[in-house]
């Protein structure tokens, strides 16, 4: 049984999530909290697997109680909350303290939402329950830097989903600003990619944007893929590529999807590539990147140990798309040293 706290200042809402995930049969709520100073008892007493918190609440605000949590006693969190569906800077930060999901809390008849919610919640409470949280990273301070040769690899490709957002912060700002170009599907709503892109942009050497409908690819720039919309590569008439965004369905369960952004890549580029999986749940990515490995370019799988939830790369490892599996702290080294080869 997955034991769930559920910490909500609203009675309702802490009524209505008993009901949907006492409902799974491998679900225990094991408690109910109005609050945070009520809460931290609490999981200390029930030792929960999985927390459900919202963001605004009395005495303590959710996130500062996610602070906390995440500094002593580090655990899967699922935020339920409003303040989540407009993409906030508060959902963002949740996600980099290790939040493994969110779900927005319906803005109106939170009865019949929620209960229409329910397979949503549900799976991400699970999901949740297999994650591995550690305290949050605290980055390497390391010097500026430029490298004086052309890059030996022509893309960068990284797929991620679940514990992605605090993954791609430790890789991503060690890279030097003048790399090649790097493109990212990081599975998240399309409300915060562009947030998540101005976070990395302010923590980074190199450019980061949300990507945008025929950009063409340039040297230094990292590209966040717009949420609503599958990202691919396209090659240009007049040479070079460029960035399309797709509006057909889910592919592998996500849209955006990584194995959408990995085929095309291997389809259309005719450089050098070096292809990564990060964590996440599911197997979405592991196809594109054996195809990226077939067409000879270099793929690097996130070691189990460093995961978050080892799901997208495992599934990789076990159809053989990764050539290399490393932890978390040395992909950003990798990365560079099939750029610039000694």
């Amino acid at each position: 049984m997955i034991k769930v706290l559920i910490v909500d200042d609203s009675a309702l809402v802490r009524n209505i999530l008993v009901n949907v995930l006492d409902g799974d049969p491998e679900i225990e709520v094991v408690g109910t909290a109005e609050h945070p100073l009520e809460a931290r008892q609490m999981i200390k007493d029930l030792q929960p697997d999985v927390l459900t918190l919202d963001i605004e609440m009395p005495e303590m605000d959710g996130l500062s109680f996610l602070e906390k949590i995440m500094a002593l006693r580090p655990m899967p969190v699922v935020m339920i909350s409003s303040l989540t569906q407009r993409g906030t800077a508060q959902s963002l930060r949740a996600l980099e303290l290790g939040v493994c999901d969110i779900v927005g809390k319906p803005n109106y008849d939170l009865q019949t939402n929620f209960t229409a919610m329910k397979q949503e919640i549900i799976s991400k409470v699970k999901a949740a329950s297999k994650a591995r949280i550690r305290p949050p990273l605290k980055l390497a301070q390391t010097q500026a830097r430029v490298e004086k040769t052309k890059s030996a690899v022509d893309l960068i490709v990284i797929g991620a989903s679940t514990g992605g957002v605090v993954a791609i912060k430790e890789v991503l700002p060690l890279l030097p600003k003048n790399s090649p170009p790097v493109l990212i599907v990081q599975h998240m709503p399309e409300a915060y990619t562009a947030g998540f892109a101005e976070r990395l942009d302010q923590a980074c050497r190199m450019k980061v944007k949300q990507s945008e409908h025929k950009d063409l690819l340039e040297t230094g720039t990292a590209y966040i893929g717009f949420g609503g919309a599958h990202l691919r590569v396209g090659r240009r008439a007049t040479g070079g590529y460029e960035l399309l965004h797709g509006d057909d369905g889910p592919i592998s369960g996500h849209k955006p999807s990584v194995d959408a952004l990995f085929s095309s890549v291997a389809e259309a580029v005719r450089g050098t590539v070096v292809g990564v999986i990060m964590t996440g749940m599911g197997r979405d990515g592991a196809r594109g990147l054996l195809e990226l490995r077939r067409a000879g370019h270099y793929t690097i799988g996130q070691s189990e140990d460093s995961c978050v939830v080892y799901g997208m790369p495992r599934v990789a490892m076990e159809v053989g798309a990764v050539e290399a599996e490393l932890p978390l702290s040395r992909i950003a080294t990798a990365i560079q040293a099939r750029c610039w080869p000694s």
